[in-house]
């Protein structure tokens, strides 16, 4: 699930998230390579890592080192739980809804008609 946009926020140069996960920078260039993790990248294309992201190469560690799972599988996994988390997300959003009501929209707007004013009808006959 969601955990906020606060551990989202990109703060660590490679270098450090693979000290964090006890992998090599290249590892992590590696995961990047096969989809398995997507930093953000500044301007001039340095990778940032967040927290989340922290969080998820824990979790391809504990996959394959633990548990020996080979990437393929984490991959899988991991769309698995990412999918698991989306759902859980519309879940509360719904029971939010049939406890408090839906959220109101805005009324919509009224089409605007090129002649102001003038009314054109259109008779049978």
């Amino acid at each position: 699930m969601d955990t906020g946009n606060a551990n989202r926020e990109p703060l660590y140069y490679i270098s450090v998230a693979a000290r964090l996960v006890c992998v090599h920078p290249q590892t992590l260039r590696m995961y990047e390579r096969i989809g398995l993790i997507e930093p953000e990248r500044t301007p001039n294309n340095v990778r940032l890592y967040s927290d989340a992201d922290i969080e998820r190469l824990r979790r391809i560690q504990r996959l394959t080192q633990e548990l020996g799972v080979n990437l393929a599988g984490v991959e899988v996994i991991l769309s698995l739980l990412d999918k698991i988390d989306q759902m859980q997300e519309e879940i509360e959003r719904l029971q939010y809804e049939l406890e408090h009501g839906p959220k109101q929209l805005p009324p919509p707007e009224q089409p605007r008609s090129a002649s102001r004013g003038v009314r054109i009808e259109i008779g049978e006959g």
